[in-house]
């Protein structure tokens, strides 16, 4: 059994749900990113999503992008980010770790070095945003048989063939983005990701995180009452581009705060 799917099942047995923060990896500077990882921890995170900076990041917002601007300024490649997991795997065997990000540097590593690196490193899972799941059988195949999970966004417009495709594929979790557009987007509406979230359990065994939108405790704690696990991004990245003085500490009780709210669903 996965890390993940371990820590999912622990927290569905307890009544609670998982919350999962993303950072970018290298950002504000890559000394800072493994002590925000293990502040994330300390704030109440069940899983971390670790952003891979790339220079075209299609799908986020200009908060995460000017991020991945950041990072890759100070040299943030796709093996350093493994090397920072592996890192924070010196003092954290437990928390999960999903590396979140695009094909392209996946893809020039090659599926299989990559898992293999990936696993050594003690990443769990993958989320690549702009690779569909008509297309991932071959990296599914790699990864799985290097025991990491591949998770799939899934979003409002989605196609019920898509689903079908996911549902065979995914491990882990799916992500279920609840709003229209990019990253850091506003104006989330529960009701109608709730009506979204019970057509996709029909299909899906895996647990269905939502993101995009959430952005403080009480909106965290309204999709915990609908979802499996809650995802914060663009909100903690802000405290990332505000910069390193007191940065874990802003970064722990912001997440605490989040992490009560949602206990008390």
């Amino acid at each position: 059994m996965s890390r993940i799917q371990s820590t999912l099942d622990a927290l569905k047995a307890a009544g609670r749900k998982a919350l999962i923060p993303f950072i970018t990896a290298g950002d504000p500077h890559p000394d800072a990113t493994v002590a925000a990882m293990h502040a994330l921890v300390a704030g109440g995170a069940d899983i971390i999503e670790l952003g891979v900076p790339f220079s075209d990041p299609m799908a986020d917002g200009p908060v995460i992008q000017r991020a991945s601007e950041r990072a890759l300024a100070h040299g943030m490649t796709l093996r350093r980010v493994l090397a920072m997991v592996a890192e924070f795997r010196k003092t954290d065997a437990k928390t999960p770790v999903v590396l979140m990000g695009y094909a392209n540097p996946v893809e020039a590593m090659g599926y299989t070095e990559f898992a293999i690196a990936a696993r050594d490193a003690g990443v769990d899972g993958v989320l690549t945003v702009d690779l569909p799941p008509e297309e991932a059988e071959e990296c599914a195949g790699v990864l799985k048989a290097h025991g990491i999970d591949l998770i799939f966004l899934l979003a409002p417009t989605t196609s019920a063939e898509r689903v079908a495709h996911v549902a065979r594929l995914a491990s882990g979790y799916v992500y279920y983005v609840s709003l229209k557009g990019v990253t850091g987007a506003a104006n989330l509406d529960t009701a109608n990701v709730a009506e979204r979230l019970a057509i996709l359990r029909e299909h899906l065994a895996v647990p269905i995180g939502v993101g995009f939108g959430i952005r403080d405790a009480e909106t965290a704690a309204k999709v915990a009452r609908i979802a499996d696990a809650v995802v914060i991004g663009s909100r903690l990245v802000q405290e990332m581009e505000a910069g390193a003085a007191g940065l874990n500490e802003r970064l722990s009780t912001f997440l605490t705060g989040v992490r009560q709210a949602m206990d008390q669903v």
